[in-house]
């Protein structure tokens, strides 16, 4: 199951508002094929693994999975009816699937054909490995992790409102392994972007490139963010999202030829609707499928909102040594 897990993690990021699953399949104790859900759309891991696996399935070979396998149709056909047409007779899966559509009733379609399943195992890991997509299935929302820096004394930034660089090379290495990569996207207030100017990308000594840092995504109700910040260059554009409340249009239109989106979402009382926010970000469109988890790094305004909202599930506090 740790495998599956470790399979599931290459599809973070690529998978949208789908869980992150991996399979393997064991004959005699040892790993003989495994798969992972590579991509929104694409075949799921059960299926992409018995596509894989070109032998003939043996009566004690056991198919493992992090997550239930689904029983419906949606933009692949269940997983279910692969594993039964492939005679695969033992099934043992890490967590029930969460998604009404399933529910349980993936792994009663195999136990009605026989198949001995057993689970649900790990399902605690299982369950916190995939914590975005068990929010959008029961909350409607994604997973919302808010973190911020402070020195001792409780002060996040000069008494001048400049930057203070507060946290070690540690906690910020620790950050970025465990945070940002660990997250759809990295969401920020436009404050933070004039104040701060950051790439807002993960750099870790442990990645060999920046494959891994999630999207960025700015809320910006009036359009203030400045055309030279470092997440509107070339390389960093396609990957930046600025979340519109109002503004000048010329200015969006110079945003979108760089390559970066702009989104308009309504506001209410100077703050952007939190409904329509979610159901922004969890709508698949053209080549954006949506997404199950945000990391909030700030500013103060936006930690307050988020707080205010009641929509924060995590909050990490770093503290500086001074």
């Amino acid at each position: 199951m740790h495998r599956c897990l470790e399979l599931a993690q290459r599809g973070r990021g690529s998978v949208g508002i789908n869980p992150m699953v991996g399979a393997v399949l064991v004959r005699d104790g040892k790993i003989i094929v495994e798969a992972w859900h590579r991509e929104f759309g694409a075949d799921h891991a059960e299926r992409e693994l018995i596509k894989k696996f070109d032998q003939d399935i043996r009566p004690t070979d056991v198919l493992y999975v992090n997550m239930e396998p689904c029983c419906h149709h949606g933009k692949t056909p269940p997983c279910t009816e692969v594993i039964l047409h492939r005679g695969i007779r033992r099934v043992v899966f890490g967590m029930v699937d969460p998604n009404p559509q399933v529910a349980g009733q993936g792994i009663s379609v195999l136990r009605a054909a026989g198949v001995e399943v057993i689970g649900p195992v790990e399902r605690a890991r299982c369950e916190w490995f995939n914590r975005g997509f068990v929010s959008l299935m029961r909350r409607g929302r994604p997973w919302i992790t808010l973190k911020r820096a402070q020195t001792l004394g409780g002060r996040i930034a000069r008494d001048d409102g400049s930057p203070l660089k507060i946290t070690s090379q540690t906690q910020d290495a620790w950050s970025h392994r465990w945070l940002r990569s660990q997250h759809d996207v990295l969401m920020v207030g436009v404050e933070t972007i004039i104040r701060d100017d950051p790439l807002l990308t993960v750099r870790n000594p442990n990645t060999k490139s920046d494959q891994l840092s999630p999207l960025r995504i700015v809320l910006d109700p009036k359009m203030r963010i400045q055309m030279n910040a470092r997440i509107l260059s070339r390389e960093l554009a396609p990957g930046t999202v600025i979340i519109a409340g109002g503004g000048s249009l010329k200015k969006k239109e110079g945003i979108r030829k760089r390559g970066a989106r702009v989104w308009e979402c309504p506001l209410q009382g100077g703050l952007f609707q939190w409904r329509a926010l979610w159901k922004i970000l969890t709508t698949p469109q053209e080549n954006f499928h949506g997404i199950a988890s945000i990391l909030t790094e700030g500013g103060a305004k936006t930690w307050q909102a988020f707080q205010a909202s009641g929509s924060v599930d995590a909050e990490i506090v770093l503290v500086g040594s001074s």
